[in-house]
C-alpha cells in the first residue's frame, strides 16, 4: 500500500499541536489546566452519547452535560476561591448536594418519558457520566494542595502521569511490533498482543523510578506505583473505549484531531486511569 504523504503530514501536524496545547495548559496554571480539561470532559460526554445513539439509546444530554457540569465544580470549587470574590466552598457544597440527586433526576426522567428504551436511556446517561465526566473533574483537583490558607498547582503531578501513560502506549507498542505473537484481546483490539503489554508494563514502571528525580513525593515508591496504575489500568481502558466504538460500529470516536480521532480516542487511558491514581493517593500517600 502506497504512503500517503498527505495523510501522514496532518496526523503529525495535530499531533504537535496537541501535545504542545496539552503540556502548555497543564504547566502554565491551575485555570488553563481546568479549563482544557473541563473543554475535554465535555467533547468526551457529547463523543460517548453520540456513539449510545448507535447503540439503539437516545441518552438525557441536557442532565448528563448538566451533571458533568456540575462535577467539575464539585471538585474545583475550592481551588479557585483565591480567584472568585464570593463563597466557592458554598457553591461547592450546593453542587455536591445536587450530585446526589443525579440518579433520581435521571429516573424520573425515564419514568415520564414515553420512549419504549426508556431504562436504556436512563442507563446511557448515568454512564456516560460516570465514564466521560466524573475521571476528568477528579482530575483537576489531583494536583493541587490547600493547607492553612495556602494554595499549591503542582503540575508535575499531572504531567508526570500523561508521560507514563505516552511512555507505555510508545513500549507497548513497540515492544508488540518487534517480539508481539500471542494476542491479547483480539475481538476487541487486534492489535495489541501480550508480549507488547508486557514490555509496555515494565518500561512503563521504569520510566516511575525515573520521575522521583522530580521530587514530587516523599515516598520513592509513588511515582512506580503510579506507572503500574497506569500500564495496567491504561490498557484497560484502551480496551473498553476500543470495545465501545466496535459495538457502535465507529472507527473515531469522534473528529477532535485530525488524523487522530475523538476526545475518547485520545485520553481514554487517562479516562479510565485517573480513579485509581486518585483512589491510591488518597489512600496512600495523602
Amino acid at each position: 500500500m502506497a504512503l500517503n504523504l498527505k495523510s501522514l503530514g496532518t496526523r503529525a501536524l495535530s499531533a504537535v499541536f496537541f501535545v504542545i496545547i496539552l503540556v502548555s495548559c497543564i504547566w502554565y496554571s491551575y485555570l488553563s489546566f481546568l479549563l482544557l480539561f473541563f473543554v475535554v470532559s465535555m467533547l468526551a460526554l457529547y463523543e460517548y452519547y453520540r456513539l449510545s445513539k448507535k447503540l439503539n439509546a437516545s441518552p438525557y444530554q441536557v442532565i448528563g452535560f448538566l451533571f458533568g457540569i456540575l462535577l467539575f465544580i464539585y471538585f474545583s470549587a475550592e481551588n479557585l476561591q483565591m480567584y472568585v470574590p464570593f463563597d466557592a466552598n458554598l457553591i461547592r457544597n450546593i453542587a455536591g448536594g445536587i450530585i446526589i440527586l443525579c440518579p433520581s433526576f435521571i429516573l424520573i426522567k425515564a419514568l415520564f418519558s414515553t420512549s419504549p428504551t426508556n431504562l436504556l436511556n436512563a442507563q446511557h446517561t448515568l454512564l456516560g457520566i460516570v465514564y466521560a465526566a466524573f475521571p476528568l473533574a477528579l482530575l483537576v483537583s489531583l494536583p493541587v494542595t490547600i493547607k492553612d490558607g495556602a494554595f499549591d498547582y503542582n503540575y508535575f503531578k499531572v504531567l508526570g502521569i500523561v508521560f507514563l501513560i505516552w511512555s507505555n502506549d510508545t513500549l507497548a507498542y513497540l515492544g508488540g511490533s518487534i517480539f508481539g505473537k500471542n494476542k491479547m484481546y483480539e475481538r476487541v483490539s487486534p492489535g495489541k498482543t501480550w508480549e507488547g503489554t508486557i514490555i509496555g508494563t515494565l518500561g512503563t514502571i521504569g520510566v516511575g523510578f525515573l520521575l522521583n528525580f522530580n521530587h514530587t513525593y516523599d515516598e520513592e515508591l509513588v511515582w512506580p506505583s503510579i506507572a503500574l496504575l497506569v500500564a495496567v489500568f491504561g490498557t484497560i481502558g484502551d480496551l473498553v473505549e476500543s470495545m465501545l466504538k466496535r459495538s457502535a460500529g465507529v472507527k473515531d470516536s469522534g473528529q477532535m484531531m485530525p488524523g487522530h480521532g475523538g476526545a475518547l480516542d485520545r485520553f481514554d487511558s487517562l479516562i479510565f486511569v485517573t480513579p485509581f491514581v486518585y483512589a491510591f493517593l488518597k489512600i496512600v500517600v495523602f
